[in-house]
């Protein structure tokens, strides 16, 4: 292709993020200092590959519909890049399954043991974002950049932000040292930190607890904080099992009137773990913590999470999930069970 892409179609991350200074980027006379020049782009669909037949409509649209490839024309700057394409998904990060994200991890893995590869871009849907940011921090230990990037927009609006975003993504990627990180709106996320704080807006995300890791300004990469505590790495073995075959682990809520009757029904379906969304500290209603109690009774996992936006669960009698949402605490809480 013209900007020097070549392109796959096989459709075959606990750590401690270790940043250090970085220098400036400029698609006019950047140059990498070390071998490893290729920056692997793969693509799973979202919003940043949707398409909508009117270009003022930034809802209406249906996404995935963009192959990897054209993303990449649609951002210009990127020809100052070695680049390799590999679709290995093309779907609505709403329906994001076991099965990709298998999938997606090993493509990661694979593309990171080789030595001409500098980095790893992944451009994503919004919806489930984070929790593939967390997935893949959890059982992989990369050396290297992995960044994933999404849009709030289709392609075809008339203010698209994909092509910002994934020209942003590749200039961390050529960049940082390593660590799992999301790039959208002109900040660096860490994976355990990332949020989805807004349902519409171009700067959907945040990070909790201390925000983001850095910026990104004109092609400047700014570091703004020091790497945030990763939990060591689980090992992508992990996931080797058959996805068909991975647990069962579900979320429920504490809400006014909450009681156990979803833990019973699920109990009586053959539930593997439970994660509990409780109000404040994590506080469940008596109905609900004796239901909970009776799972653990039965052999079932359960970790308790927060309806809260930010801060850990402290205390208690079942156990906490510490700084996790319930969506990345049903992540962990899947990894130990598929041990």
């Amino acid at each position: 292709m013209s900007l020097g892409l070549s392109s796959t179609r096989s459709s075959a991350a606990g750590c401690w993020l270790v940043i250090y200074p970085v220098a400036v980027f400029s698609s006019r006379n950047f140059k990498l200092q070390d071998k490893a020049e290729r920056i692997v782009i793969l693509g799973t669909g979202g919003t940043i590959a949707g398409k909508a037949a009117d270009a003022a409509d930034n809802v209406g649209y249906k996404a995935g519909q963009v192959g990897v490839d054209q993303l990449v024309l649609a951002a210009p700057p990127l020809a100052a890049f070695k680049l390799e394409t590999e679709q290995v998904a093309q779907l609505d990060s709403k329906d994001m399954d076991f099965a990709t994200w298998q999938r997606l991890a090993q493509a990661v893995d694979r593309h990171l043991q080789r030595d001409d590869v500098r980095g790893v871009v992944i451009t994503h849907g919004t919806d489930t974002l984070e929790e593939t940011a967390y997935l893949l921090m959890r059982v992989l230990a990369p050396r290297k950049p992995v960044v994933l990037t999404a849009a709030m927009r289709p392609s075809t609006a008339l203010q698209a932000d994909g092509p910002q975003n994934l020209l942003d993504a590749v200039a961390v990627a050529s960049q940082a040292a390593s660590g799992v990180f999301a790039v959208l709106a002109g900040r660096i996320h860490g994976a355990t930190r990332l949020r989805k704080v807004h349902s519409y807006a171009i700067d959907a995300f945040a990070s909790v607890e201390g925000g983001a890791l850095g910026t990104v300004e004109e092609g400047r990469v700014r570091w703004l904080s020091q790497a945030e505590a990763e939990l060591p790495p689980l090992g992508l073995s992990r996931i080797a099992r058959d996805a068909s075959q991975w647990p069962w682990v579900e979320i429920v809520q504490n809400h006014a009137g909450a009681d156990g009757r979803v833990v019973e029904a699920m109990l009586a379906h053959g539930v593997h773990g439970i994660v509990v969304a409780g109000t404040g500290n994590g506080t469940l209603s008596n109905g609900l913590t004796a239901a909970l109690q009776k799972a653990r009774d039965r052999g079932v996992s359960v970790l308790r999470s927060t309806r809260c936006d930010a801060g850990p669960v402290i205390g208690g009698e079942l156990p906490s999930a510490g700084a996790l949402s319930p969506v990345k605490a049903r992540i962990e809480l899947l990894l130990q069970l598929l041990a």
